[in-house]
Formats: structure tokens, C-alpha cells, sequence
């Protein structure tokens, strides 16, 4: 009883504050991209990012804690493929767009001299056709999902499965061997060049700390440019969706290898995956200060707007 009123309230926390979180995210960003009168690539990508986690939240995280409270299956067949699609293809999505920031971020703060900066986007704009990409892509991978998913509301012994509105039949040998290596060579290559630009990053990062450490003993001043504090965020947010990747990676593969109760690793396991989607938001809240500004600008506004009234 204590265990299930936990994972009640630990699925209820996750998906409010991790809505609300990756919201505030975007709001914010949004506010920065029509106020700037250069728009940046990287906010951009940061709203693409944070729009995607809300729909792996609703999708995964809202179904997962209405039937934690143990509501009736809302969901028939269509619905169940639709959800467990889309929260699918959104989770593939998500590592393709993080890796896609890591790289344009380390290419933001490459020296001028590098040949790097040839490939910084011209225009924000630049950035959309990544994205079809990434959604076109994963949603072919993930077709074999419609196939594959049914819901628990038929009254079959086989689809019964606690806690779970969604049943996952048994897949042919021939789709698991199309779709598995796909998604490993999807989850290879985006990992791999988000490992590279991260690695050069911190090659940058340091060089940095060593200028500033120079510049200190030399008793003068120097600020820490925002390109380099965007590139610190996006660094904590890699290591945020490395920890989450893996940690789903090695639940995943006791699953397979165990034979007891799987009940405790299948309820972490969904924890894990709406992890990145839920914290990641509070990384850049808490690097870049974004609710704090936000607030501040809007009161500012406000107060202008005000002003003219109280000395009438």
C-alpha cells in the first residue's frame, strides 16, 4: 500500500512539474526569440526541446500516473497505438534535438579562426529542416509500434498487465532484427557526435578557465562571455540525458536477463524514461536564470505601463 501510494505521488509530481518546467522553458525562450532582433539558433533549439519533453510527459508520464491511481482504461486499441507511438517517436526525437544542440552549441563558441564556424546557421530558420528530419525519421522507426500495441481494455487474460493501460504483443524475429539495429544505429550516431561536441566543448571550456586563471593573476578583470555560460548549461544537460539514457539502458537489460517479480524494475524503469523530460527544464531555470528574468522583464513592462496612469 505504501509502495503504490509513492508511485502515485512520485508519477503525479513528475508530470506536473515537468509540464509546467519544460512550459516555462519555452515561454521564455519564445519571449527571447521575438525580442531579440537577431534570432539565435540555439533558442530555437531550445524550444523544439522543450516541446517535445511535454509530449513525452502527456504521453508516457500522464497515462502512467492516471493508471497508477488505478482510474478505469480510458484508452481503446487506436488510442493506446496512437499514445505509445507518439511517446515513441517524441523519446527518439528528444535525443536527436540534444545531440543537434550540442553540436551547434560547440560550433557557437569554436575560435573565429576555426573552420567550424562555417558551419554556424546563417539563419535560424536553418535549423527547421533538421527538425522535419528528426520526426520523419524516428516515425518510421517506430512503425512497427501500430502493429505491435493494444490496449488492456479487451477482456483477454493475455493483455492483462498491471498498471498499464497498453499491452505490447510479441513481435516477429524479422521486425525486431529491421527495427533494433535502426534504433541502435539512430541512438550510435547521435550519441556520437553529441560525445564529440561535448569533448570539444570542454577541450574549449578549459582552455577558458586557464585564460581566465591567467588573467586573474595578472589582476585584471574579465567576464565570462554568455556563449561559454550557454555552453556550461548545455553541458550539464548532456551529462542529465547521458545519466537517464544509460541508467534506462542497464534497467532495460536486467529486465531481459532477470526471471523474478519484474514489477520494482518495470516502475523504475518508467521513471527513468520521463527522468530527462521532467529535469532537464530545471537545468536551464537554474544556469541561465530564466524564471527570475522573465519575471523581472514582465514586471519592468508592467511598471512602465503603470507609470503614466499614477501621475495622472
Amino acid at each position: 500500500m505504501l509502495l503504490k501510494f509513492i508511485k502515485q505521488i512520485v508519477f503525479l509530481f513528475m508530470t506536473v512539474f515537468g509540464t509546467l518546467g519544460n512550459i516555462s522553458v519555452s515561454v521564455n525562450y519564445m519571449f527571447s526569440w521575438c525580442g531579440e532582433p537577431e534570432k539565435k539558433p540555439i533558442h530555437l533549439i531550445f524550444i523544439h526541446l522543450a516541446f517535445t519533453n511535454i509530449i513525452i510527459i502527456l504521453a508516457k508520464g500522464l497515462q502512467k500516473t492516471i493508471a497508477a491511481f488505478g482510474f478505469r482504461n480510458f484508452l481503446d486499441d487506436i488510442g493506446c497505438k496512437s499514445l505509445i507511438y507518439l511517446s515513441r517517436v517524441a523519446r527518439g526525437v528528444s535525443i536527436c534535438t540534444s545531440s543537434l544542440l550540442t553540436v551547434v552549441q560547440a560550433i557557437i563558441i569554436s575560435p573565429r579562426a576555426s573552420e567550424w564556424k562555417r558551419l554556424i546557421p546563417k539563419s535560424a530558420w536553418h535549423i527547421l529542416p533538421f527538425f522535419l528530419f528528426f520526426w520523419m525519421l524516428n516515425a518510421l522507426i517506430g512503425m512497427n509500434l501500430i502493429h505491435s500495441v493494444t490496449s488492456t481494455s479487451w477482456n483477454i487474460s493475455q493483455f492483462k498487465s498491471e498498471n498499464n493501460y497498453c499491452y505490447f504483443m510479441q513481435e516477429s524475429q524479422k521486425t525486431k532484427w529491421i527495427v533494433l539495429p535502426l534504433m541502435v544505429l539512430r541512438d550510435a550516431v547521435f550519441q556520437g557526435a553529441m560525445g564529440g561536441a561535448s569533448g570539444y566543448m570542454v577541450l574549449l571550456l578549459h582552455k577558458h578557465h586557464q585564460h581566465v586563471l591567467h588573467l586573474q593573476n595578472s589582476k585584471l578583470l574579465y567576464r565570462t562571455p554568455p556563449e561559454l555560460r550557454a555552453a556550461q548549461s548545455v553541458l550539464l544537460l548532456m551529462l542529465c540525458f547521458v545519466f537517464f539514457y544509460w541508467a534506462d539502458c542497464a534497467v532495460s537489460l536486467l529486465l531481459s536477463l532477470s526471471s523474478v517479480d519484474k514489477s520494482l524494475m518495470i516502475n523504475s524503469q518508467d521513471f527513468i524514461i520521463i527522468g530527462y523530460a521532467t529535469f532537464s527544464p530545471v537545468v536551464l531555470i537554474h544556469r541561465d536564470r530564466l524564471l527570475p528574468e522573465w519575471w523581472h522583464a514582465q514586471w519592468e513592462k508592467l511598471r512602465k505601463c503603470l507609470s503614466p496612469l499614477s501621475v495622472q
